[in-house]
């Protein structure tokens, strides 16, 4: 019996009366877990993501987006760097013209 069968058949039972309060909470239970199941399933097909490779397609993502993070936090790195860099030219510059040094630079 496929998911949307049993998903059928628990929601008939609940529909019955219980015997027990005990009963229609595991009917209750089993009718959540299937149709979220049956959900995540539905999602998992929408995006794609339903096939046998879906779980080397997410670890493929997730190293790519920590490279993509380690780069970007390279790039950022090396800009701060060129840029104290040309405060610091342009600091000792200054400096040099101030003490009248002018003619070195």
């Amino acid at each position: 019996m496929d998911r949307a069968g049993v998903l059928a058949a628990l929601v008939a039972q609940a529909e019955r009366p219980p015997n027990s309060a005990v009963q229609d909470m595991v009917t209750l239970r089993a009718v959540i877990e299937e149709a979220s199941e049956m959900g995540a399933q539905r999602a998992l097909k929408s995006i794609g993501l339903s096939d046998a490779d879906a779980g080397e397609d997410i670890e493929e993502l997730r190293e790519l987006l920590g490279a993509w993070r380690a780069a970007k936090k390279s790039a950022v790195k090396s800009a701060i760097g060129w840029v104290l860099h040309g405060l610091l030219a342009l600091l000792l510059v200054g400096l040099a013209v101030r003490f009248g040094l002018g003619d070195l630079v």
